[in-house]
């Protein structure tokens, strides 16, 4: 949902590499948590593979609201893959959109790092909640509300602490729009929780276990 969509540039070099760096630490802990399993979840990986393809077909989809917004199911990818390797899923699509035109070379950290904050809001929420909220579409309609919400958040803090090259604006002003940006991007937010809520109340009947569910 969060995505910075600017041309390679608008970020100085030196912030070009603070997000990549950010991004390969996140993306190299995922890689440690998945090689110090003692049994590699298949199951996992196979719906990481089917999310990374799925996702990355529905993320260049523009939706025609305010100049083109789009949905990218980072909450459901958290939910279904795990944060683990949920991280290494956005990371794939980001270069994937980049090779496409969708977004900088140079943004794919900050993107990268925005999506991994999705991802893993999104897994802890569907997990956190399950006491307190047993029906699937819901905790899964909660859970992708506040992961978007957070990277929108983290999108915001990326932009004002990067700064955009050739834009003279204060950082009031910069705040501002990318504010209304935020709350467009909520607004279609609604749209993908009740997707995600479906996708997962569905796969929750017909196979439970891969949401970590015994069949009943």
């Amino acid at each position: 949902m969060a995505h910075i969509h600017l041309e390679d540039g608008s970020f100085s070099l030196f912030f070009a590499l603070v997000w990549w760096t950010a991004a390969i630490v996140l993306v190299g802990i995922a890689v440690w948590l998945m090689r110090s399993e003692k049994k590699p979840d298949r199951r996992r990986i196979t719906l990481a593979a089917f999310c990374t393809a799925a996702a990355f077909a529905i993320f260049q989809v523009s939706l025609p609201f305010f100049g083109g917004v789009h949905i990218n199911l980072t909450p459901l990818i958290g939910i279904l893959a795990g944060p683990a390797a949920g991280s290494l899923v956005v990371l794939i699509i980001n270069i994937l959109s980049a090779a496409i035109g969708h977004g900088g070379w140079g943004l794919i950290g900050a993107n990268t790092v925005i999506n991994i904050v999705e991802v893993f809001v999104g897994f802890t929420c569907f997990h956190l909640l399950k006491s307190t909220i047993p029906d699937l579409f819901s905790r899964a309609g909660i859970a992708t509300l506040a992961g978007l919400f957070c990277g929108n958040i983290v999108m915001i803090l990326i932009i004002i602490i990067s700064g955009v090259q050739g834009v003279n604006q204060s950082t009031g002003q910069i705040l501002t729009g990318l504010s209304l940006i935020a709350a467009v991007n909520m607004g279609v937010a609604v749209i993908e929780a009740f997707i995600t809520g479906l996708v997962v109340a569905y796969i929750g009947k017909v196979r439970p276990d891969l949401l970590g569910i015994e069949r009943s």
